[in-house]
């Protein structure tokens, strides 16, 4: 028998769930809880296409193949009304960061553009505060870290971007510590928004850049080699130029990994033909991340789980994984260092005792593709 047919140990998600984790790829926007969206609406007097939580999930598709990107993002359109005061904006910091916290979440950056907080006439400076007054909160009571990544749009304007560049520096050693570019993808190329991206990058602030989602790996190099991307959001398509994933691999830059966001968007067809594992055992830095908490209806201990009933990865291999995401993570060096350490030390306690379900032999399919 070839050992990539031998049955898989599949470790519980309660276990998983009691693993330090990171989540480096997750929208504020997208993640929000449905009873909270409904309660802002009405405390705002805000009108929303249901006004429950089971016709709200309906509604924005939560969870559901949504078949594009461009489609996905609708859902957008309904937290997006909500979240336009800062005390909507700090609420959901706050909560988000709970929630991560609930699952040994240990260090989180939280992205969202604040230009799409402004449409009641809040400052972009008070957009920005309000979120880093939630982290900050849930931090003293929850004991999790986060930083903010502020995001330009790609089907926005390049002056929009640059000014969102402006606001991460403004911003960067106060909760700020990368830029991002995100937005419909096809046919709106990062290099339009190259100012931004120079700005950010004459101030030595971390870049990640969506790349690689809903188009092809040009994307990718574009993000990598016109726009300086330190990691890549998603990444999907990067198996596509052997050359660029050996370049990506050999310069250590880390994809950002969303499998079942990317199934979601149509990025991927099914979570068993997802590249990651390709990526892992090519030995690429590859971490895996939320995306939407709310849209795509996850956790990250849900993502590291499926990443072995569906992708045939073991236990060892998810535990890697953990550590690229501390490794990966927009921190100073000797602060990655201390984490590395103590989450290396919490790893080692988590060995064959919990392994305690019985060898599940994977589908054939994903056995031939291994």
């Amino acid at each position: 028998m070839l050992p990539s047919a031998m049955p898989l140990r599949i470790v519980p998600l309660e276990i998983i769930e009691k693993l330090p984790k990171t989540d480096l790829h997750v929208h504020l926007d997208g993640s929000l809880r449905l009873s909270t969206i409904l309660d802002m609406a009405q405390r705002q007097r805000v009108e929303l296409p249901a006004d429950s939580e089971d016709g709200l999930r309906k509604a924005m598709n939560l969870g559901q193949n949504c078949g594009s990107l461009v489609e996905y993002l609708k859902a957008f359109d309904v937290t997006l009304r909500v979240l336009q005061t800062e005390e909507s904006l700090t609420r959901a910091a706050y909560e988000l960061a709970e929630d991560a916290a609930k699952e040994n979440v240990r260090y989180m950056e939280v992205r969202y553009s604040p230009m799409l907080h402004t449409r009641r006439g809040l400052k972009l400076t008070s957009v920005v505060e309000a979120v880093l007054a939630g982290l900050r909160a849930a931090q003293q009571s929850h004991g999790i870290e986060s930083n903010v990544i502020i995001c330009g749009i790609r089907n926005v304007s390049a002056e929009s971007s640059l000014e969102m560049a402006e606001l991460a520096v403004a911003y960067k050693n106060r909760g700020v510590v990368g830029y991002d570019l995100a937005g419909a993808e096809y046919d709106h190329p990062a290099k339009h928004h190259k100012h931004a991206f120079q700005l950010v990058r004459d101030n030595n602030i971390n870049v990640t850049i969506h790349a690689g989602e809903a188009y092809g790996p040009e994307s990718i190099a574009q993000a990598v080699h016109t726009c300086g991307a330190h990691r890549i959001g998603h990444g999907c398509r990067l198996r596509e130029d052997g050359d660029l994933l050996h370049y990506i691999n050999d310069h250590r830059i880390p994809l950002e990994c969303c499998p079942s966001s990317n199934v979601q968007t149509g990025a991927i067809r099914d979570l068993a033909s997802h590249p990651l594992k390709l990526y892992f055992n090519l030995g690429l830095r590859t971490t895996v991340n939320t995306d939407n908490r709310l849209v795509t209806d996850t956790t990250v201990s849900k993502e590291l789980y499926l990443c072995q009933t569906q992708m045939g990865m073991s236990f060892q291999d998810l535990k890697q994984i953990v550590l690229s995401g501390f490794k990966s993570a927009f921190l100073p060096f000797h602060v990655k260092q201390q984490y590395l350490r103590k989450v290396s030390d919490e790893l080692r306690t988590f060995d064959d005792q919990h392994l305690s379900q019985p060898p599940m032999a994977m589908p054939s399919k994903e056995t031939a593709q291994a």
